[in-house]
């Protein structure tokens, strides 16, 4: 089935390409590559994640070195997939069930696993492993396989806490609460990118529907292949070691990658993330000796752009890859709910129909909303008023200057600044 690198030294049970039976062992000696098609069917025959350990529980006779290399070669290959932590454990990929499928290893017999029972031959792998009915001999002898039937989803009916411990309110996406939405999309593999002016809630939303299964790609124009996929870092004896970035990392925990201002990453910088994004559901890391990487189940793309922003393109390239495009507004009413003074959630309503309208370029969003809120509540709704005029960009802030004034009745106020020495 499968023949391993040039170079590949022969395992301690036989060389390799030998014939007749171990004296160690009483085995029959193993072919080149044998024991890792042998590895890869239990691994296909189980469908959980495994050690090298549980392995050689199942592979009597053959030594935890030679599995634990026959395990690092068919991860190479991309076969199986290394999970952080220890101890190393490896799971079969797409890849390696395709691989067994058209090219099934039979383990033979002779193999007795620890309780002292045939290990059952080799069969194609089904697509899903399923759990051994109690009633084979796998149900003794090979460790269970993960259920793959989902308890049913009970909808979202309150806020949720994001990883920050803040709560995120949800809004109706689809006619569904939108943090539910964004997971069935999650589950069906339905790449989803978040559009809308900054400080809308986009990242908000991210956070409270995927939690901690989240890593972040920062977007801007100096974002750097290495910042994506890794790159290699000094290390305390003064030699270097190769860092995988979030892509990698969220491939392999089966995560969620989220690429916040993607429209702000150079082209062909973001293009090192198509390749996990399509068929291939891999990337190569040639920085780390061309290592495979493979998406593990779970693995998800999300993005955020934001359109108003100079030097944000949305390429054809990006766009066709994301099939549910989301535009993400502010909720003035969740920021009237939340306590913002009603004037200036009035005042930021007409703003963004100008905004929307393109007669301006920015209008308070949610996020300045809300912060005008906190400062109203420790310096008084003046200062609140004068900050919030002064985050507004120099070319509108005149006209935000008399929305604001228009709505709490006033003739003038500057942006906040210091005043004369006490």
């Amino acid at each position: 089935m499968t023949t391993p690198p040039a170079g590949t030294p022969a395992t301690p049970n036989g060389a390799a390409g030998g014939s007749g039976i171990n004296a160690v062992s009483g085995l029959p000696r193993l072919r080149a590559g044998e024991l890792q098609n042998q590895v890869l069917a239990v691994l296909a025959l189980t469908g959980v994640a495994m050690d090298v350990s549980d392995i050689a529980g199942i592979l009597v006779g053959r030594s935890s070195g030679a599995i634990g290399q026959a395990c690092d070669r068919i991860a190479e290959r991309g076969h199986a997939e290394l999970l952080p932590g220890s101890p190393k454990q490896y799971r079969i990929t797409s890849a390696g069930l395709a691989e067994h499928r058209a090219h099934p290893t039979p383990i033979p017999p002779a193999l007795q696993s620890a309780a002292g029972r045939p290990v059952p031959a080799a069969r194609p792998a089904a697509p899903a492993p399923r759990p051994a009915s109690s009633n084979s001999p796998a149900a003794s002898t090979l460790p269970p396989a993960k259920s793959t039937t989902r308890a049913p989803k009970k909808p979202t009916t309150g806020p949720v806490r994001r990883p920050n411990g803040q709560l995120y309110h949800p809004r109706l996406l689809a006619k569904r609460p939108d943090v539910d939405v964004l997971r069935d999309l999650r589950a069906a593999d339905v790449p989803v990118l978040l559009y809308g002016p900054p400080g809308t809630g986009k990242t908000s939303l991210i956070e409270a529907a995927f939690g901690t299964d989240l890593y972040t790609v920062p977007g801007d124009g100096d974002t750097t292949v290495g910042d994506i996929v890794g790159d290699y870092v000094p290390t305390d004896s003064g030699g270097y070691e190769f860092v995988p970035g979030p892509l990698p990392r969220a491939m392999e925990a089966g995560g969620v990658l989220f690429i916040d201002d993607a429209t702000l990453i150079q082209p062909k910088v973001l293009a090192v993330v198509y390749p996990a994004m399509d068929g291939r559901r891999q990337i190569i890391l040639k920085a780390a000796a061309g290592r495979v990487v493979t998406a593990s189940p779970g693995f998800y793309i999300v993005a955020g752009h934001n359109p108003g922003v100079h030097g944000a393109v949305l390429t054809e390239a990006l766009s066709s890859r994301f099939s549910t495009q989301v535009k993400v507004s502010s909720d003035y009413n969740l920021a009237a709910a939340l306590g913002v003074e009603s004037r200036m959630v009035r005042a930021a309503r007409n703003l963004a129909t100008q905004y929307d309208s393109g007669e301006i370029g920015w209008a308070p969003q949610l996020r300045e909303l809300l912060a005008f809120k906190r400062i109203t509540d420790v310096l008084g709704v003046d200062t609140a008023i004068a900050n919030l005029i002064g985050l507004a960009p120099v070319e509108d802030r005149e006209v935000v200057h008399k929305a604001v004034c228009q709505a709490f009745g006033l003739a003038k106020i500057l942006p906040l600044a210091l005043g004369n020495q006490l």
